[in-house]
């Protein structure tokens, strides 16, 4: 899958706006792109939200990712 990374969060991906990762579901995507890319460790630990197909989803690392589907990560915002 091609995952488009938030703007804050290219320069820790060796500046990359897409990434493909081989990846069916959020935790399995956020690992490998914690392996590929270390600088990522922090905000992803931090908390980030993941769009998939225009859903937010903030905590369900277990969302399975279906093939073809469109995938933002990026950094959590806070709401008010």
């Amino acid at each position: 899958m091609t995952v488009t990374l938030w703007a804050g969060l290219r320069p820790l991906a060796d500046n990359q706006e897409h990434v493909i990762v081989d990846a069916t579901t959020i935790r399995e995507m956020l690992r490998k792109l914690r392996e590929r890319y270390p600088a990522l460790e922090g905000p992803i630990k931090s908390g980030v939200a993941v769009a998939i197909n225009g859903t937010i989803y903030r905590d369900a690392w277990s969302q399975t990712i279906p093939e073809g589907a469109e995938v933002f990560l990026m950094r959590r915002l806070a709401g008010g």
